[in-house]
This record gives structure tokens, C-alpha cells and sequence, in this order.
């Protein structure tokens, strides 16, 4: 499926294999055998850790006290603020980094520290810990530096910095680089190897550990006073904005700060985040992983992507009110503008692969490069190829300095980070983890970087691994998707990496309403399906191309994913189509 239209792509359905004992889980956890297989799918089987899946409490997170180098790096940052030395915190340009600074500086603005933060520009500086910005930010005065959400592999700003007698606490989650920075305290839920029980943190969570203890040590208490307590729950919409749009793993930890902090964001009392919201058209909307990855999270990246990102962290730092609409508007215009770019991009890299035969059976990646990009778009054009051609992609915009910066997207069986790691011989710098990475290269090493890269990947790739397939979580029947069960498939929400929204495939459904073309540009798909005698309404966006091709046609095989839909007052289970087969 496209953004647009539907198009068969043959896709391979693979049903998860029934969970032996669904039954037994269900009557326990005391819901149904559909939600217990799903809870299988994604490694849950023991009663006790399904009851926590489907009812995560705050009180589930970990003493922030057990992440290594937390209480020395909050005991580090409390003795600068009593001292009156100046706190400057470097983080990251996309939302992770941003909400991580605002979580941080948040917590030390309520004591008065004197704290100021600072965020690389994308494009001039691109990602991490530089030693030149190193050096600015030492001129202005800072006495201590704290990362966060990067610099683990800043070995040699990080160096400079303890050289001109300036401390250096790093936050981090990224993967681990072979050489560590040298910095007085280190933060990161992989160091040491298998110390923290959770190491997939986003920076937010783990600059929300660190602020947590820092509360505690600034107020000389386990206890934190009335404000800071307040703080820190509101501070969990700002990790929640981090953990989701940072694509990590929306379990364990991260899924307790993801619904918490969604369940408070309608109410948050941040300025900055009621403007956001208010600027989307959200008010009063209950959010979910939806509006944050796809609505929020896009207009905060969209200062970084297309000027700077400082903006953005103004409005999350603590801009005036007014101040506030005008960013969150000023925002709004940006990713309008950046939807444009990305699109014009998405057209000709995806004519580049065509074309060229880029995407073929011995080609299990694609590199592309022109001078006519914007960097700040290519990482998200990167994911509409991975998405379009199902194997990693990076695409690289060559700019006005003659070097080239590329971002890159992945797919389960190659780590992005592992992959331009062995092919570091034709790259400047790089970094980034499974996922997704960065890197920069001089124009002149482009191609035989891409000609490594597809090497790799057919090396490491199988081809199964490339194929066209969805992924379902169980075969079922529409009378087996009563509302009560779809509603509490719905506490398994938010859905993310690690915890994708349950699809489920129903055969033999006859047709009992004509397909029919919806929305203003006729391109959402809606009819009625039956079976039995349960009928339920079956949507699908992008596939309105389908309703004349399904004329005449009485029986189909739908893969969807069971929603409740509210309408007038009505609450109903329907489907939402993923993909749909007859003969």
C-alpha cells in the first residue's frame, strides 16, 4: 500500500503460529484467547508480565538509582548547581534530543541552576558532540557539559573538554562505538554490558532516570518535595514525545512512559506542549502513538529539518505563552513546507530505483545520491524506499561544502550501524544503531561506498528477509471480534517497534455491500463484509482503486486490524484493511 493508491504487491501472508496455550493465559489474565495469542507474538506468556503489559503502572519503572553512573552524574550536576557553575546541556536535533534537554534543564531551572542548553544545526554541524561547538560553549562560560541522547562516541570533544578543565557527564542510548568518551560520568543503559536489566531506552528516558535522581539529590531525598514531584509527572509526556518518536521498542520501561505520558498529554500543563497540540488540532483529542509519530513529532522535527532546531527546543524549554503559538505555528508552516520537499524527493528517488533496476533480486540495498536533496528530508524519503522496496536504504545529499551527508533506514536482519561499520573505509564519520544511522563521505567515494553497502547486505541479507510480506498475528473469524474483545485488544496500545498494532486475517468474508469509493478524492476503500451471520464494515485508505476491481466479486480473504470506531454517538468494531485477496 502507498500513501495514495493501492497497488498489489504480492504480498506473503505469515500468520503467527497458534500459541499452544492461549486458553490457559486467556482465563488467567481473565480476557480472551485472541489477546493472549497476540501477548504470546510478542514474547509474553507468563501471567504475571501480561497483567503489567495490559495495566503498566508507573510504579513499574525501575529505581532510577540502578542505572550505572546515574547517581554519580546527578550528585556531579547538584554540587555545580550549589557551586553556581554554569550547566550547559547538548543534545541531539530530533525529538528525542530535543524532549531531553527539556526534561533536563526543566528539572534545573526549578532550583534556579544557572543552565542553558545548546543543539547542533543538521546541516552545517550534523549529529553528535563537536569539538568545535565544544570550544564555543567553553568560551561562553561553561564550568560542567551534559549530552544527552549522544556523544558516547565523542571520544575526542569530550577530550578537549577535560583538557581545558571543563567536566563532562554523557547521556546516551545510542550503540556502543568500539571506543567509549572519555567524559567523568557516563549514562547509558548498556554500560556496563547487562548491568541495567532494560537497555533499550530512549535519550529521553534515560535523561527522565537522571533528572528523577537529581531531584532526589537536590532535595536531599528519596522523597522529592511537592513541585519536583509534579515536575517529574509531567515530565513523562516529554519522555513519552521522545520514547515515540525515537522508533525504540515501545516495551518494558519505554511502554510505561509511553502510555502514562500519552494519558497526560491532553492535560499537560507545559505551554509549549498545549501549543503544539493546539496547533495540530488536537484539543480535547485523546492521543495515542499516532498523533505523536505522525502529527507532533513531525512538526518539532521539521525545525531541524528545514532551519534549526533551536526553535523547537525553545518551545519545550519554556518559552512566553504567546511566544508559544507563534513557534507552534511557525512549526506547523515548516512541516507543511517539509511534506512538499519530501515529496518531490520521494518521486525521484523511487524513478532513481526504478529505473536503474536498483531494487533487483541481487541488490538487497539501495544507495542514492544528488546534490539537488535537502538533508534535513532524506532519512524520512529513506524510510518511504524501505518501506516501498522492503530492504535498507540511504540516501545521501551532497552540499555546498563538497561533502556528502547520508541518512539511512534498516530492516530486521541488518543493523544499519554494524553494516556502514564494515564498510567505514569509504566514510568521513558515522554512527546510529539497528535501525537507522548517519554517516558522511566524500562525493568522490559515493559509489564504491554503495557498491560495499550492496555487498554487505546481500552477504548478510537472506532473501525472505527482502519479500514483500505481512506479518499477522492470528487467523480469525468476525464473530470472534465481539467488541469486548477488540476493546481489550485496545489495551495493548500504544503500538510501535516491538509492539506492532494486531492484524489478523478473516477468510471466506462475502461481500454484502458494492465496494464503494470514500472521501473527497476517492481514495479510501469502504463496503460490508459478512460471514456467517456477524456482518461488520471494512475500510481500507489508499485502496479506493480496488472498488472497481472488486465488482462482481462475492467472497474475499481480508488481513485488517480490528478497530473500535465511534460515529454519532455509536461505538462499533470495523476493520481497517491492510490487504485484501480473491480469486
Amino acid at each position: 500500500m502507498t500513501a495514495n493508491t493501492w497497488k498489489c504487491r504480492a504480498l506473503q501472508w505469515r500468520i503467527a503460529a497458534s500459541f499452544d496455550g492461549a486458553a490457559e493465559l486467556a482465563r488467567q489474565v481473565r480476557t480472551s484467547p485472541l489477546v493472549a495469542q497476540v501477548l504470546a507474538n510478542r514474547g509474553i506468556t507468563d501471567p504475571d508480565e501480561a497483567r503489567a503489559f495490559l495495566n503498566p503502572k508507573l510504579s513499574d519503572l525501575r529505581d532510577p538509582a540502578e542505572l550505572a553512573g546515574v547517581e554519580p552524574a546527578a550528585r556531579h550536576i547538584a554540587g555545580a548547581v550549589r557551586a553556581g557553575r554554569r550547566i550547559v546541556i547538548y543534545g541531539d536535533y530530533d525529538v528525542d534530543g530535543m524532549t531531553s534537554i527539556a526534561i533536563l534543564k526543566s528539572c534545573l531551572d526549578l532550583v534556579d541552576a544557572d543552565v542553558d542548553y545548546y543543539v547542533p544545526h543538521r546541516l552545517e554541524e550534523g549529529y553528535g558532540l563537536h569539538t568545535e561547538a565544544v570550544e564555543t560553549i567553553i568560551r561562553d562560560g561553561a564550568k560542567l557539559i551534559v549530552t544527552v541522547d549522544c556523544g558516547i562516541g565523542a571520544v575526542d570533544a569530550v577530550a578537549a573538554a577535560r583538557a581545558a578543565g571543563v567536566d563532562v557527564i554523557v547521556t546516551d542510548h545510542h550503540a556502543l562505538p568500539a571506543d567509549l568518551a572519555p567524559a567523568n560520568v557516563i549514562v547509558h543503559p548498556a554500560v556496563p554490558a547487562g548491568h541495567y536489566p532494560f537497555a533499550d531506552l530512549a535519550g529521553a528516558g534515560v535523561a527522565f532516570k537522571l533528572a528523577w535522581q537529581l531531584a532526589r539529590e537536590l532535595c536531599g531525598s528519596t522523597r522529592v518535595d511537592e513541585p519536583m514531584r509534579d515536575f517529574l509527572l509531567s515530565a513523562t509526556c516529554l519522555a513519552a514525545l521522545g520514547t515515540i518518536a525515537d522508533v525504540v521498542p515501545l516495551v518494558g520501561e519505554n511502554r510505561v512512559l509511553a502510555v502514562h505520558g500519552l494519558m497526560g498529554l491532553p492535560q499537560a500543563p507545559h505551554i509549549g506542549l498545549r501549543a503544539l497540540i493546539a496547533s495540530a488540532g488536537l484539543d480535547g483529542e485523546k492521543l495515542d502513538a499516532y498523533h505523536v509519530g505522525f502529527v507532533l513529532a513531525p512538526r518539532l522535527n521539521a525545525a531541524g529539518r528545514m532551519g534549526h532546531a533551536r526553535l523547537a527546543v525553545d518551545l519545550l524549554t519554556g518559552a512566553a505563552g504567546d511566544r508559544c503559538g507563534e513557534i507552534a505555528e511557525y512549526l506547523a508552516a515548516q512541516n507543511t513546507e517539509r511534506q512538499r520537499v519530501e515529496r518531490a524527493i520521494t518521486a525521484e528517488a523511487i524513478e532513481m530505483v526504478e529505473s536503474n533496476n536498483l531494487a533487483a533480486d541481487d541488490r538487497r540495498a539501495i544507495v542514492l545520491a544528488s546534490d539537488k536533496w535537502h538533508g534535513g528530508v532524506i532519512g524520512i524519503v529513506a524510510s518511504r524506499l524501505v518501506d516501498r522496496f522492503h530492504r535498507p536504504a540511504i540516501l545521501i545529499a551532497i552540499n555546498g561544502d563538497g561533502v556528502g551527508q547520508g541518512s539511512g533506514r534498516s530492516v530486521k536482519g541488518l543493523h544499519m550501524r554494524e553494516a556502514m561499520d564494515a564498510c567505514s573505509e569509504h566514510l568521513l564519520s558515522f554512527g546510529g544503531h539497528a535501525m537507522a544511522g548517519g554517516l558522511k563521505i566524500d562525493p568522490a567515494r559515493i559509489d564504491a561506498f554503495a557498491d560495499a553497502f550492496v555487498q554487505y547486505a546481500n552477504d548478510h541479507l537472506a532473501a525472505d528477509a527482502i519479500a514483500a510480506t505481512l506479518a499477522l498475528d492470528a487467523e480469525t473469524t468476525l464473530s470472534a471480534l465481539s467488541f469486548p474483545v477488540v476493546n481489550h485488544l485496545a489495551r495493548l496500545a500504544p503500538h510501535g517497534q516491538g509492539n506492532p498494532q494486531p492484524l489478523v486475517a478473516v477468510r471466506r468474508c462475502r461481500v454484502v455491500s458494492a465496494p464503494r469509493r470514500m472521501g473527497k478524492s476517492g481514495k479510501t476503500l469502504g463496503m460490508i463484509l459478512g460471514q456467517d451471520n456477524v456482518t461488520m464494515r471494512a475500510v481500507g485508505f489508499g485502496m479506493g482503486d480496488l472498488a472497481d476491481r472488486l465488482a462482481g466479486v462475492n467472497e474475499i480473504d481480508v488481513a485488517a486490524a480490528p478497530n473500535l470506531n465511534t460515529y454519532q454517538g455509536r461505538t462499533n468494531v470495523e476493520l481497517m484493511l491492510k490487504d485484501v485477496v480473491w480469486e
